[in-house]
């Protein structure tokens, strides 16, 4: 695409991870050909949620405190703030150790997917990247983290 690389970022291996995990929470068909068939290597959705809050804190304050460093701007932020609320929600109402039928019957799991899938175009927009290409799986992404 000749778009902006990923690791042009200050702080570019927390981007890769927020986007794989938001990458992953935003695409039902990876949920049922990876995470309800339990494909090896792509994690699980609580680990989606853990790569998302683990290193940035999301779960505690605002993106909009990244912009710069991990976010290219306040709308990324932004974005990331509203996926990041609504999948915590269900985090916390089905609990962290649920099966994934337990998150994708949710109520909420639509809204959820909808907002990381706005979150993930963005994010792969403003590097280069499409949007649509199926989720890396685990390794890749150690691979990808560990480079450069």
């Amino acid at each position: 695409m000749g778009g902006m690389p990923l690791n042009d970022m200050p702080w570019w291996r927390w981007r890769a991870n927020v986007r794989s995990a938001l990458h992953m929470l935003s695409d039902p068909v990876f949920h049922q050909e990876c995470w309800l068939a339990g494909l090896e290597g792509y994690g699980d959705v609580t680990d989606a949620v853990y790569r998302l809050v683990e290193d940035t804190w999301l779960d505690n304050w605002s993106a909009e405190k990244y912009v710069g460093t991990i976010f290219r701007d306040s709308g990324e932020a932004a974005l990331v703030d509203v996926a990041v609320l609504r999948v915590l929600r269900i985090m916390h109402q089905v609990g962290p150790d649920a099966p994934v039928s337990a998150y994708m019957g949710h109520h909420g799991w639509p809204e959820a997917v909808r907002a990381a899938r706005d979150a993930h175009v963005r994010l792969a927009a403003n590097d280069g990247e499409d949007p649509d290409a199926p989720p890396r799986s685990l390794d890749v992404l150690r691979i990808m983290t560990s480079s450069v």
